[in-house]
């Protein structure tokens, strides 16, 4: 499967507003840049993420065909664990084929958020589903 992290901005300025309809972000100009669309082929999920201050990037969102769950609490990306070795996060969509990570970043996000793990869990179920097809 072919999964994609997104940049959503600056965590500090961007988070307070995010919701599952949000397609743009306010930039460092103060100006709105609209998300860069999700590249083609993309058919796991898709992963939007923000950064904070100290350049740690966190995960703020996640989405597949059905459900689209803005986090209540941000979790950390860690490079290797959560999207493969080797990736680098930058402005436009990385896609990973790692599904090992991307199951890991589903799982903690998870653990993270306890108010929305009915929605992780079922697509979690889904990835899962889709996954043994493969």
């Amino acid at each position: 499967m072919r999964h994609a992290l997104r940049y959503a901005g600056n965590f500090e300025t961007n988070f307070p507003k995010l919701t599952s309809a949000t397609t743009s972000f306010q930039g460092s100009d103060g100006q709105p840049h609209d998300y860069a669309p999700w590249p083609e082929g993309v058919d796991g999920l898709r992963i939007s993420f923000m950064e904070k201050a100290g350049k740690k990037f966190v995960a703020v969102r996640i989405a597949d065909d059905t459900s689209d769950v803005v986090l209540h609490n941000e979790m950390v990306l860690v490079p290797g664990e959560h999207f493969g070795f080797g990736v680098h996060l930058h402005g436009t969509p990385t896609v990973i084929e790692d599904n090992i990570a991307i199951m890991k970043l589903l799982e903690d996000a998870t653990k993270k958020n306890v108010g929305h793990s009915d929605e992780l869990l079922q697509i979690r179920a889904r990835f899962k589903a889709a996954t043994a097809k493969h």
